[in-house]
């Protein structure tokens, strides 16, 4: 039977946390729509947004062909008392939008994702998170770090977000009941900041939010354990990370972000582990942003980024 304990301490806000530009998001809309490619959608959501007196700040679209493809688009804008508006507003775009034969949907941009970050023994990507979080650098909301191991209780202290050490012993089932129970109506994201666990398919079916995964080396070369001493065997030239959303396929999930850095003969194993730690960390936080701005519309195995 898995148990679970939590480690909390109160932290004072950090300067970031009064920033300005929180207030400055408190007309700011997003509306993502996507759907079969047509003439004049992108008219009939402008004139709407108009005649509702909203003011677009930036539009983004891409359709994968003129002649019934797919159309994806992205529309920041702003409307003056927005919070008290969006009832109306969403049945003005209800009507508008799925008379198109679109999907949509509208998010406002002050509201911040809430969060669970997932992690095994390695900090790298976990420390890199909770720092952005604190500078403000990263619109969330980090909510809960759960983890297989106890060792990470302390870095996580300071931060003062509770830890939940949920082990994972031969019957993974346990465990993810557990996990499910932490997570279920509580978080907008789950986050696999190496996390090294595989996740379930009736887990991904139960939790009912995305989740982002961040793999080292460069999908799909020299999966599974010791990547990087794979990559020193086969003399790599290349290393890199790629963060994805987490699906029932093995590492196959849709991609969000990647990057590579170029290593010689001169490199040792452990240092390409380092300089891939980094790259991680980068990959990670710019998938996990993208995410959380609504800027990633997925599209079957694939996704476009604005």
């Amino acid at each position: 039977m898995s148990t679970i304990t939590a480690d909390k301490t109160t932290s004072l806000p950090s300067p970031a946390q009064f920033s300005i530009r929180d207030s400055q998001l408190d007309n700011i809309g997003r509306l993502i729509v996507q759907g079969t490619d047509r003439k004049g959608i992108v008219s009939s959501i402008s004139t709407l947004l108009s005649q509702v007196g909203a003011n677009i700040i930036s539009l983004d679209q891409f359709s994968t062909d003129a002649n019934g493809g797919q159309f994806f688009q992205r529309i920041v804008f702003s409307l003056e008392d927005l919070p008290a508006r969006i009832d109306e507003l969403q049945t003005s775009i209800d009507k508008e939008v799925t008379g198109l034969g679109l999907t949509w949907r509208l998010e406002e941009a002050k509201r911040k994702k809430r969060v669970a970050i997932f992690v095994s023994k390695s900090d790298h990507c976990l420390l890199d998170l909770l720092w952005r979080h604190r500078r403000g650098d990263l619109p969330v909301d980090i909510v809960m770090v759960v983890s297989n191991h106890a060792d990470l209780a302390h870095d996580v202290r300071p931060f003062g977000i509770p830890y939940f050490h949920v082990p994972v012993s031969g019957d993974k089932k346990e465990a993810e009941k557990r996990h499910l129970e932490l997570l279920q109506d509580n978080v907008d994201l789950v986050i696999l900041a190496r996390y090294m666990q595989i996740i379930s398919g009736e887990f991904l079916d139960e939790v009912g939010v995305p989740v982002i995964n961040i793999h080292h080396s460069f999908l799909p070369a020299f999966i599974g354990a010791g990547p990087y001493q794979k990559a020193k065997d086969r003399g790599v030239k290349l290393i890199g990370a790629t963060a994805h959303y987490v699906t029932k396929d093995l590492d196959e999930g849709p991609i969000i972000d990647q990057d590579v850095i170029t290593v010689t003969h001169r490199d040792s194993a452990a240092d390409l582990m380092r300089r891939g730690a980094d790259v991680e960390r980068r990959v990670l936080s710019r998938a996990v942003l993208a995410h959380c701005e609504d800027r990633v519309l997925r599209h079957g195995n694939s996704t476009v980024v604005f």
